[in-house]
């Protein structure tokens, strides 16, 4: 089974569902480090002045967001500190909205959520309650100290967390600038017609067994054979490590009463400044 990423509770009401976090999806490219081949040691990114061409202690490095053309505003690490979100373990629900009203291009991330510490009940509820209504969650949680906004929908027997990009990360379809030719046109029946058929005659099931990256594969068989010439190096590399934490299941019934009783309207979510 998978490690999980990140442990904490799905929130709505007064109602915790303890869940782990984890990736839905790994990247498969191919990673080239960069390698001295004097001596096979890994090569790191020097810190240069890009003006002077010199070498820079890191005690003298700053972080600036450009506010106009060429001019900069400097950000201290204690401003960045006190700006990030708290990371409060929890997936807060804020409000259910129908599937299909989320367009595709808000997507971001998709993350698997399986119920923690005796919560597959109510796990199982949110999930059922979601498939029988058609609805999607809505909710905002704190991944790496930074604030996502994200949806929660059932898929099969499990719920699936989807990271979405804030509304001002995504361009509109206007800024494509299409023209007459393609907002006006006037499609005739007969090319429809073939149109259709054609999709007819190449249409078949989804089988991504049957789909790869080619260059990826020709990469990796060529990494076996060298491989397996001896055609190896050693190179030392470090290793990082993390930890996971929790957060405690409440009586279920008790707080879905509580909560109905005491229900307010649905806030939106605030985007962290």
């Amino acid at each position: 089974m998978a490690r999980a990423i990140w442990k904490g509770a799905i929130s709505f009401g007064l109602v915790h569902i303890p869940v782990a976090l984890n990736t839905a999806v790994r990247s498969e490219r191919v990673d080239f480090d960069w390698l001295d081949k004097r001596s096979m040691e890994p090569v790191g990114y020097k810190r240069i002045n890009k003006v002077s061409g010199k070498d820079i202690d890191k005690d003298n490095i700053v972080k600036g967001v450009e506010f106009e053309k060429g001019r900069y505003v400097v950000i201290s690490e204690e401003e960045i500190r006190k700006a990030r979100p708290e990371a409060t373990q929890t997936i807060d629900i804020f409000s259910f909205v129908d599937a299909s009203e989320i367009p595709l291009q808000h997507f971001d991330t998709p993350y698997y959520l399986t119920p923690d510490r005796r919560g597959g009940k109510v796990y199982a509820l949110l999930r059922e309650t979601l498939e029988k209504t058609g609805k999607v969650a809505l909710a905002t949680v704190v991944l790496h100290t930074r604030q996502h906004l994200a949806l929660l929908r059932p898929l099969e027997d499990a719920l699936v967390m989807i990271t979405l990009r804030w509304p001002d990360e995504v361009r509109g379809l206007e800024s494509l600038e299409l023209d007459s030719s393609v907002t006006d046109t006037k499609v005739e029946k007969r090319e429809l017609d073939m149109a259709k058929r054609l999709v007819e005659d190449m249409s078949g099931s989804w089988q991504p067994e049957n789909y790869h990256d080619a260059f990826r594969q020709t990469i990796m068989d060529l990494v076996e054979e060298k491989a397996s010439k001896g055609k190896i190096e050693t190179v030392e590399k470090g290793e990082a490590g993390g930890s996971d934490k929790g957060a405690d299941i409440l009586d279920l019934t008790e707080l879905l009463k509580r909560s109905l009783g005491g229900k307010k309207p649905a806030k939106k979510a605030r985007k962290a400044s």
